[in-house]
């Protein structure tokens, strides 16, 4: 059984992570495409399991949620027409959940942007947490319903955002023009100073700029949507244990105290579990009865 060297392994997670596009990893590296799709679901499934289990029990006091758009395939206006769209094509959103003081991202989740989501990612958010927060959204509406499912407490307030009409746009894809924006709270006694979701918006950008799938205007937008979450979940372990915060000097997941090393991308590596080689030789003759 051929096995990838470690070394090989941490080189194609390495260019995975700093935003290099599949082909070009292929290219640089010297292997084939499946050989990197198939490192970037058993790293993705790693890290997915890795995150579950260990960023839990956190003392967070600030949580801000967002949501990122992306795409599968083809936009949810072009999948009736598009040629052979497999199961999941069309809009992907990615709900994300950070800790304002430490910038771990303590929860995320692939896939709509409606109610049932909005409800499943807010009881895992509270699942992580073993203290009482400040929860900051913007305006979605259903984070209303689900953050009162899934916190009996909570001191929470929404970012509600106003935007000019689309006539405005200066081109195609011009975003909308924010003309303003109010804090609205919902719950509890949140502290106005604190009501922001800057943190977490300023994480859509490093997401756009670490993901090739995720950059607007190109074809290196997921073909599956499996991919695209195996993408997310070894970013987001990238971003928590390896990557150096500007600001705190140390990664997210040291200054929110569950870890007490910078991990390398090598560490990475090592998290996925090692093939285990098939049996041969136990061919059992079919008994013939006369």
């Amino acid at each position: 059984m051929n096995t990838m060297p470690l070394q090989k392994k941490t080189q194609i997670l390495q260019l995975l992570v700093e935003g290099n596009s599949m082909r070009s990893i292929e290219r640089i590296v010297g292997c084939s495409i499946n050989t990197v799709t198939k490192l970037l679901e058993d790293a993705g499934a790693a890290c997915a399991a890795y995150h579950d289990a260990n960023v839990r029990g956190l003392t967070t006091k600030r949580i801000q949620c967002d949501e990122i758009w992306a795409f599968c395939y083809a936009k949810n206006k072009n999948v009736e027409t598009a040629l052979a769209a497999p199961e999941g094509a069309g809009d992907v959103w990615t709900w994300t959940a950070i800790d304002a003081d430490s910038k771990l991202i303590v929860s995320y989740l692939v896939g709509g942007r409606d109610t049932e989501y909005a409800k499943e990612f807010m009881l895992d958010v509270k699942s992580r947490l073993s203290n009482h927060v400040q929860l900051s959204t913007d305006g979605h509406k259903p984070y209303m319903q689900a953050v009162e499912q899934a916190f009996d407490e909570v001191d929470y307030a929404m970012i509600v955002k106003h935007y000019g009409p689309d006539v405005q746009r200066n081109g195609r894809y011009s975003p909308p023009v924010c003309t303003g924006s109010r804090k609205q709270v919902v719950s509890g006694s949140p502290d106005r100073d604190h009501i922001s979701t800057s943190y977490v918006e300023r994480q859509n950008l490093t997401m756009r700029m670490h993901m090739r799938r995720f950059t607007r205007l190109t074809n290196g937008f997921s073909k599956k949507v499996e991919n695209n979450l195996h993408a997310v979940a070894l970013h987001f372990m990238y971003y928590n244990f390896c990557k150096i915060h500007k600001t705190l000097r140390v990664t997210p997941a040291m200054e929110a105290g569950i870890e007490s090393k910078v991990w390398s991308v090598e560490d990475l590596a090592k998290l996925i579990p090692e093939p285990v080689a098939k049996k041969r030789g136990n061919y059992k003759p079919r008994a013939i009865s006369n």
